[in-house]
């Protein structure tokens, strides 16, 4: 098989294989291109040691990155490619990185220490793939296996956890049996982990195709980073809308929303708090104020990942207005996008609907359908540029000062009445017609 690499990555292999030294591309880089992805990074693992790699590239930029565990940074056309020397590694002590690692001529012995058999293959123009553990064959059957004794990998690097759950997640591959049990076994490991670790590993799971399916099955191993989400297991919500317990709901609703990480979190937590809130009437389940403590929750959860402030602002304003009323009118629309603002809202309909979708079907036609008609009237008053927010008001401070208010909250005030009747089509977005209702407001 043949592999289509950049100019910059052959001419790395072909400048070490002219200094007498082996070169291949290695890991994450070969696995996309067989599967006709473009790779973000293309590294390259050789036995030549780091100082030996900058003295064949001394003419050019080169970052001294890691020179302990054998990686430089080459930088050619302002392109950073990671040249890193064949090794084994040594003790993991904090169950992610090796204390010490030691330098090898084999690239059997380097490919031998990597994670998983897709990421353990490598390649050059002369020998095409090299691939000692059979990541060809699971690559093709869509499976995800550890290279070698798999509780040894994870108890190396328990972030392979993670990595597990999102190539599984991502390309929609199953987990080898015993790669399955040691990751099960080892899950208590991950406390171990940097939560941004966690987080960046979350992100990019739960925008994959198979979602659902892998949080199910591993809900033991995402219930060790997220406690919260466990009550919501088998919960039943007892009510008509509603065909799924609180999780199945939750996970079902994530595979039918965009693959953005803020709606699809959104969707994650969006009823986390209704086992809290649950109350029930003449055999019917209520799940009153679920929206507001969700929204509390999910906030607790992402500060304690150290999730950035705005995604936690963005996520929990979706959770918090997930169960809001917004009817598909004009006036009530633009009430909306003055609330929230044009995205948000958008951001809103969507999780509205992937809600929908995974509730019972009997409710659905008419709440997509409704749905779509709230999408018809926000596309109307965003094309025909109506007046919804402050910035599109004709008039501003400086022209409510200008007749007489004052500097400070009352000016505020006059604002916010004015777009009010703006909104509610009492008044035109009409510079002359609102100083004048203006002046009758401040005298």
């Amino acid at each position: 098989m043949i592999i289509k690499i950049p100019n910059e990555v052959q001419y790395i292999i072909e400048t070490l294989q002219k200094s007498g030294y082996e070169a291949y591309i290695v890991g994450g880089c070969v696995r996309d291109r067989i599967l006709g992805k473009e790779p973000k990074d293309w590294d390259i693992c050789t036995p030549s040691l780091p100082e030996q790699t900058m003295k064949c590239f001394a003419e050019h930029h080169i970052i001294e990155t890691g020179l302990q565990h054998g990686t430089v940074t080459l930088m050619l056309n302002h392109i950073p490619f990671e040249i890193t020397t064949y090794r084994i590694d040594g003790q993991y002590s904090d169950n992610r990185r090796p204390d010490k690692v030691e330098f090898v001529s084999s690239l059997k012995a380097d490919l031998s220490r990597r994670d998983f058999t897709i990421n353990a293959m490598a390649y050059n123009p002369n020998e095409g793939i090299v691939d000692f553990f059979g990541g060809m064959d699971d690559l093709n059957t869509g499976i995800i296996r550890c290279v070698g004794d798999a509780g040894q990998r994870f108890r190396e690097d328990a972030l392979r956890i993670m990595r597990a759950l999102r190539f599984a997640s991502v390309l929609s591959f199953s987990i080898d049996e015993d790669t399955s049990k040691a990751m099960l076994d080892n899950k208590n490991l991950l406390k171990n982990i940097a939560v941004e670790r966690i987080a960046s590993e979350i992100n990019r799971m739960i925008t994959g195709n198979g979602v659902s399916n892998i949080l199910l099955k591993y809900l033991p191993v995402i219930t060790e980073i997220i406690p919260e989400i466990a009550p919501m297991n088998g919960f039943e919500q007892n009510n008509s809308y509603h065909c799924h317990d609180v999780l199945h709901h939750s996970l079902f609703s994530i595979d039918h929303a965009p693959k953005n990480i803020v709606i699809r979190l959104a969707m994650l937590f969006h009823d986390i708090a209704k086992p809290q809130c649950y109350t029930e009437s003449n055999g019917i389940g209520h799940f009153y104020g679920h929206p507001q403590v969700s929204s509390d929750m999910a906030k607790a959860i992402l500060l304690r990942l150290k999730y950035d402030n705005d995604t936690i602002k963005d996520v929990t304003e979706l959770v918090f207005y997930h169960d809001a009323n917004i009817q598909p009118d004009i006036k009530h629309v633009k009430r909306w996008l003055n609330k929230i603002g044009e995205e948000k809202l958008r951001q809103l309909i969507e999780v509205k609907k992937a809600d929908a979708m995974a509730q019972s079907v009997y409710y659905q036609k008419e709440k997509l359908g409704t749905l779509d008609k709230i999408s018809d009237v926000l596309n109307e008053i965003i094309e025909q540029q109506q007046c919804f927010s402050l910035k599109d008001l004709a008039v501003n401070g400086k022209d409510l000062l200008a007749v007489g208010f004052e500097e400070g909250v009352e000016i505020g005030a006059a604002l916010n009445r004015l777009i009010e009747m703006v909104i509610d089509e009492q008044v035109e977005n009409d510079k002359h017609e609102l100083l004048r209702i203006a002046e009758k407001l401040c005298f």
